[in-house]
């Protein structure tokens, strides 16, 4: 695979303010909100667990769409749902491999974050007394959550949870690496004016959106 290097800082910062100025990150440009709320809370927090499955992350994401627009906008709402029903609006979505699996999955997180934080998972944040191991830890004890969902669900949210950053995912890694934008989240936290900055967040997910689609031929043009 071909790398494609920027030669001085200022060339890096030119190609990360085109990143950002693209678009507000992953989760929104997909129409996803990342606000500090328990329903977009839980909405980003299935929408990783989707896009954590192989496959294509557009099916991934139209599944996290097709729940909540069947309803299932919060975690008290999909914990309500029935098991067969969440299987037919994933396999509607295009969801491959085990559904009923996933289903159940989905159905467990929801239940637990009602059962452990009232639906509202800045109730964990609490818990973890805003110590962003102990956030880590903590989303990992939740069913179907492993690092790649926390990672995930992090690389958005750090714009609201901003002692949590620099989080970058292995796609952002990926395209900031091919593009010469550095090898680590910290690097891009530089490029993007500090790790508690927003335009980190987008940054990393527009880096993100360009490795999962394929577009570094537009961006080396």
């Amino acid at each position: 695979m071909p790398t494609t290097t920027t030669s001085t800082i200022e060339d890096r910062k030119r190609l990360a303010r085109r990143l950002v100025g693209a678009g507000r990150g992953f989760a929104e440009q997909y129409g996803f909100p990342v606000t500090n709320n328990p329903s977009s809370l839980f909405q980003l927090l299935c929408l990783a667990v989707l896009l954590a499955r192989r496959g294509d992350h557009r099916a991934a994401v139209a599944a996290a769409a097709g729940l909540r627009d069947a309803g299932w906008d919060s975690a008290a709402r999909l914990a309500r749902s029935l098991q067969a029903d969440r299987v037919r609006v994933l396999r509607e979505q295009g969801q491959r491999g085990d559904v009923d699996a996933l289903a159940d999955r989905l159905g467990d997180l929801a239940r637990t974050v009602v059962d452990r934080y009232r639906g509202d998972l800045r109730r964990l944040r609490a818990v973890a007394h805003h110590d962003p191991a102990a956030e880590r830890r903590l989303l990992g004890e939740l069913p179907g959550v492993d690092g790649a969902v926390v990672d995930l669900f992090l690389r958005e949210t750090q714009a609201l949870w901003r002692e949590v950053a620099p989080v970058a995912d292995r796609h952002a890694l990926a395209a900031a690496r091919r593009l010469g934008l550095g090898r680590s989240a910290d690097d891009l936290a530089a490029l993007a004016g500090g790790g508690e900055s927003e335009r980190l967040s987008w940054l990393v997910g527009a880096l993100a959106r360009v490795d999962l689609e394929q577009r570094y031929a537009e961006l080396t043009r």
